[in-house]
């Protein structure tokens, strides 16, 4: 798979793109990051990326021009393609969204910037807006590296074990059960017995519950959403 991510800052992305999960999967071939840097298509001698408003307001917006100048400039097959926009105004980024991502043979990812994006560009290029909460960034570039993680990780052959991915928090549409490892006793409370018996099937009964019962307590609204 490919990602391709347009940004106003490229150098940020050094750290993560060479670290842990994300720097192996490349290293195996099943990652291929490209970074664009938006200012290599402004226009004049300060290369120049963004403009006023029309109807006046604080702050700049990126160029429809520029933006589709970049787009354009990027090489990679049309279908299996998918463009998304970082922008506070996006739909919440969700497990089964990354999902969808980590299916796809080419992601190009806009980071957001300033006040926004020209809208003509929006309704002309960008396939999806994606927000990865209800807060607001300086920039897109912080939710680009999460959207990048986080499919990165669900690439077959990516982590050594599947059921690392399938068993987790939100695959199934509830929090992950509770987890535990040595010592088998902390500070006085001690493991589960029901995790040091064997039994498999009461095991897995077991964590289906605690899941449940973890996913009402931090997050009713997914209990909600699965009935």
């Amino acid at each position: 798979m490919k990602i391709s991510i347009i940004t106003l800052f490229p150098k940020v992305f050094d750290p993560i793109l060479n670290t842990s999960i994300i720097k192996r999967a490349q290293q195996k071939g099943k990652m291929t990051f490209e970074l664009i840097n938006l200012r290599d298509f402004g226009q004049g001698a300060h290369q120049v990326v963004d403009d006023r408003p029309y109807g006046g307001g604080a702050g700049m917006i990126l160029r429809a021009d520029i933006l589709a100048k970049v787009l354009l400039s990027i090489k990679g097959s049309s279908t299996g393609k998918k463009t998304i926009l970082m922008s506070a105004a996006g739909k919440p980024y969700k497990q089964i969204t990354a999902q969808a991502f980590s299916r796809l043979d080419h992601l190009i990812i806009i980071c957001g910037h300033y006040e926004g994006v020209d809208q003509r560009f929006i309704d002309k290029y960008v396939d999806e807006e994606i927000s990865i909460g209800d807060y607001v960034l300086t920039g897109g570039e912080i939710p680009a590296m999460i959207i990048a993680d986080s499919v990165t990780r669900l690439i077959p052959g990516v982590l050594k074990k599947s059921e690392a991915v399938e068993n987790e928090s939100f695959t199934s549409g509830l929090l992950e059960y509770p987890q535990y490892t040595r010592p088998e006793e902390f500070e006085n409370k001690k493991v589960p017995k029901i995790l040091l018996t064997g039994h498999h099937a009461e095991i897995d009964k077991w964590r289906k519950e605690r899941s449940i019962e973890k996913t009402k307590k931090i997050r009713p609204d997914l209990i909600t959403q699965t009935d």
